[in-house]
């Protein structure tokens, strides 16, 4: 690997040769729109796995989703001012913690990592340290190559969305996640992606949404 492969960049896409040229096009300057789908993953060998090891929740709920992101590069895409498309070599997650006495809420974010339970540790020290916050953003400022990832613990849902005024200028993906239902032995958890359009497709968001599922069913492997 060259030294730039541990910097955090971005790559300008190559409009003449890249296959989904058009719907950019179409979704980003003629109709420009972000959708949301919301489904309810079955995390029932996840949370039987977490029982066993010990480990919080949030955190590596965190980590599932942002393995999966940055697989694929239509969820690491970024559109600057000119409306030129470029992919970020690594994306971050940005993540909620609730101050339970002011009934607030911070933004924190955590460099990704493939080791779990590198992450993991970076993860749990930032949502106790950052738990009394008093601030929005108390790391300061925030990278541009972060995704955001909200958790309602509180509430189970069937569907939800963000009403993001100029929303056509986010390009990366939000997620939101709900409370854990138990039912007949099997737990689920509802869990909404949004996303830009002119970043990805249905095909792009379903096949996420499955290889999300396939992390959660192997999570014996990488809790332990």
């Amino acid at each position: 690997m060259g030294e730039d492969d541990f910097v955090d960049h971005k790559t300008p896409i190559d409009l003449a040769t890249w296959p989904r040229r058009e719907p950019f096009d179409h979704y980003q300057t003629r109709v420009p729109c972000t959708y949301s789908v919301t489904v309810q993953l079955d995390v029932t060998r996840f949370v039987a796995a977490l029982r066993d090891t010990g480990r919080k929740i949030y955190p590596a709920q965190i980590w599932a989703i942002a393995s999966v992101v940055n697989k694929h590069e239509e969820f690491r895409m970024t559109v600057d001012k000119e409306g030129h498309p470029s992919i970020w070599n690594v994306v971050h997650p940005a993540f909620t913690v609730l101050n339970p006495d002011r009934e607030t809420f911070a933004s924190v974010w955590a460099e990704y990592n493939q080791d779990f339970s590198q992450f993991y540790d970076q993860a749990v020290a930032l949502l106790s340290t950052h738990r009394t916050a008093t601030t929005m953003f108390p790391q300061g400022d925030v990278p541009e190559n972060i995704f955001d990832i909200s958790s309602l613990p509180w509430l189970s849902f069937s569907g939800f969305e963000l009403n993001i005024a100029h929303g056509h200028d986010h390009s990366l993906p939000i997620f939101t996640l709900g409370k854990y239902v138990e039912q007949a032995r099997q737990v689920t958890l509802p869990f909404t992606l949004q996303i830009h359009h002119a970043s990805a497709d249905g095909f792009h968001a379903a096949r996420f949404i499955k290889e999300l599922q396939e992390v959660f069913d192997a999570s014996a492997n990488w809790l332990a």
